[in-house]
């Protein structure tokens, strides 16, 4: 039976092998953050409108939740070519799999555009536009989404890109001059959906061929070493990730003067919203 791998769990197994291990293997729960849950539920509500909306049915909206109307108008206002612009092949929440090295890797596009020449990726972020936005560029997500792509389609790399849409901005973000990026709107319009596109290239499909190939045979090792009473190796304690964890104490990297607030989950660890 293959392991089905998704870009969140490939995000764990690279940050930190143990906690992929715990979470994933040893099926050890972990708190999260009342906040957290709040946004991962608005998060949900937003992908199950955009569906519904892209699926022709009428848009059910929360009204104790003008947030979330403001935020769905303001997304079509500010794309409107997203919704208007006809294609050979358009799905929201499609899924494609993929068998690589023994692996079933496993994407779901919030919504999928494919014309003769051009496929695109779009994706829903309900959090802000990150400063940080090389972390994004850096991320599975980035890598393995027009990766699949690539591998179960006649597109070229060239002709793919990935698009993410933060749709939730509740702070204006700094101008940037990268031209990959879309800052949409000024900086007085905090609800202004923004974003920031990624191009493929045959170049960056080959590396990540290679650096996933790499990843799967460290975890293929793992795997066996596991199954014979060797746990997953931990991540380095000079990385200084061990205090945002849950699992210090297990792992014997607690240090008491931790934050509580500090042991839960981070949004990268939090898993794409299925629906």
């Amino acid at each position: 039976m293959l392991i089905r791998l998704s870009q969140a769990q490939l995000n764990l197994l690279e940050t930190c092998p143990r906690k992929f291990q715990q979470v994933y293997l040893d099926q050890l729960g972990t708190p999260i953050a009342s906040e957290q849950q709040d946004q991962m539920n608005w998060g949900s509500r937003f992908h199950l409108l955009m569906q519904q909306r892209e699926l022709g049915l009428p848009l059910l909206m929360d009204t104790t939740d003008p947030l979330l109307q403001n935020s769905v108008d303001a997304f079509i206002q500010a794309a409107p070519e997203l919704f208007q612009q006809q294609a050979v092949f358009r799905q929201s929440e499609h899924r494609r799999s993929l068998k690589f090295q023994g692996y079933l890797l496993t994407v779901v596009y919030d919504l999928l555009i494919l014309n003769p020449q051009q496929a695109q990726i779009l994706d829903w972020k309900t959090y802000p536009l990150p400063q940080n936005q090389r972390w994004l560029a850096e991320s599975w997500q980035t890598r393995l989404y027009p990766f699949v792509l690539a591998e179960t389609s006649d597109y070229s790399p060239e002709d793919i890109s990935i698009t993410y849409w933060f749709v939730r901005a509740t702070q204006s973000a700094s101008e940037t001059s990268d031209s990959e990026i879309s800052n949409l709107g000024t900086s007085e319009t905090k609800l202004q959906p923004q974003s920031l596109r990624f191009n493929y290239s045959t170049s960056q499909h080959q590396a990540i061929r290679s650096k996933l190939g790499g990843l799967l045979d460290q975890l293929t090792a793992w795997l066996k070493a596991y199954q014979a009473g060797t746990p997953f190796p931990q991540v380095e304690a000079a990385e200084d990730q061990c205090g945002f964890c849950t699992f210090d104490v297990r792992c014997q990297r607690h240090q008491l003067e931790t934050p509580v607030s500090e042991e839960l989950l981070t949004l990268a660890e939090i898993q794409e919203v299925a629906l």
